[in-house]
């Protein structure tokens, strides 16, 4: 497998740097702060095709494969976090579940203004008692003549707070369990969905995370996304999809934060020379090279994978294992070369420190990753 990124890969991976160095890591500790994204940003990132990365050009899309856009996006990762999984979960999770399985007529319907960012996708699975079992969701959708009601809640929905479409799984069949889970689009603004206040988190604060409610929310049944009974099979395709992507989040922090910490052992100063003197530090530095390249390989492979239609089930899992964990161990270490000035926020390894920690949980934990790679190699 060839892991030599083309001269379009690169292209991308460059203008996404440049707009990351330019425009967003030097404003991420403001908007951190802040906890939330300027508006002329996403529009900015709109103009410039950031919304529909791989979206098909009939629907105003850059149609990039898998591993261009995933390239780019450990960019925006590495200057911040928060805005990289606002990207990541419309494209990877919103528009690829239209794209992929929706009709023609919600494809049209929906997807050119997606694909601008004048609607931001948001992917609804989880429920407030309702995390890793996502068979056991209780959000229900009962047919009325041509249309569905939905009611139910869920919980951490990322980019609910901006105008849009919400990705929502809910039960057509409740005896049927699993089979009985279908897939729909709603509109934000539809009568009877009420969006909760913004959650206050402990990382990537510039994204949008929030309750969704649905209260006898009215939609046609040409909303659904694909047949009845196979939400469930769609839900895991897209979090397969997913968790390449928090692989590549994963590793864009950790790049930073390693890169963070190689200027400052060189910049800082003990016993009359720079700390990067000290086996100590070179030792860690060279444990946090070899942790990256090493998720950095099964991150790609996933994605080719990916490009190259196979089933990622596995792949994408040992990806996102250990790029969420190589990262979680990374910036503990640059904050531990950093001593303590890596404790204050006026350092960035501070905030690489709190971002990195989700990477373990959202678009399943680290334990739930290991469920999915045991299954497979312990089946027949």
């Amino acid at each position: 497998m060839d892991f030599n990124l083309s001269e379009d890969d690169l292209m991308i991976k460059e203008e996404a740097a440049n707009l990351a160095a330019k425009r967003i890591y030097p404003n991420a500790h403001k908007w951190d702060e802040a906890g939330q994204l300027p508006q002329d940003l996403l529009d900015e990132m709109g103009e410039l095709g950031y919304f529909g990365m791989m979206l098909p050009e009939e629907y105003g899309g850059l149609e990039l494969t898998t591993v261009t856009y995933n390239c780019a996006m450990e960019e925006i990762a590495a200057a911040c976090a928060g805005l990289n999984i606002t990207v990541s979960v419309h494209n990877s999770l919103c528009c690829e579940a239209i794209n992929k399985f929706g009709s023609e007529e919600l494809k049209k319907k929906y997807l050119p203004d997606m694909a601008t960012g004048k609607w931001i996708g948001s992917y609804c699975l989880t429920e407030p008692n309702v995390g890793t079992d996502a068979a056991a969701i209780k959000t229900a959708a009962v047919k009325k003549g041509d249309n569905y009601i939905i009611n139910g809640t869920k919980a951490f929905v990322t980019s609910a707070g901006f105008p849009g479409v919400l990705i929502v799984f809910a039960i057509t069949d409740p005896e049927a369990g699993k089979k009985g889970i279908s897939c729909f689009v709603i509109e934000k603004d539809a009568p009877g969905v009420s969006i909760g206040v913004a959650e206050k988190k402990m990382g990537i604060k510039t994204s949008d995370t929030r309750e969704v409610s649905f209260i006898d929310v009215e939609i046609p049944a040409t909303n659904m996304i694909g047949e009845p009974g196979t939400g469930f099979k769609t839900a895991v395709i897209l979090l397969n999809n997913g968790r390449i992507g928090v692989s590549f989040q994963a590793l864009g922090i950790a790049r930073a934060a390693m890169e963070e910490s190689i200027k400052y052992s060189k910049e800082r100063q003990q016993f009359g020379q720079p700390i990067c003197n000290f086996q100590a530090i070179q030792f860690k530095l060279a444990d946090m090279a070899a942790r990256i390249d090493a998720g950095m390989l099964l991150a790609l492979r996933a994605a080719s994978l990916k490009d190259a239609g196979q089933n990622v089930a596995g792949e994408s899992a040992m990806s996102k294992l250990v790029c969420s964990q190589a990262a979680n161990w990374v910036v503990n270490e640059a904050v531990q070369i950093h001593g303590g000035y890596g404790y204050m926020k006026e350092y960035a390894v501070e905030r690489y420190y709190r971002d990195a920690r989700v990477t373990e949980i959202y678009e399943g934990t680290s334990e739930a990753q290991k469920m999915v790679i045991s299954r497979l190699i312990l089946k027949d």
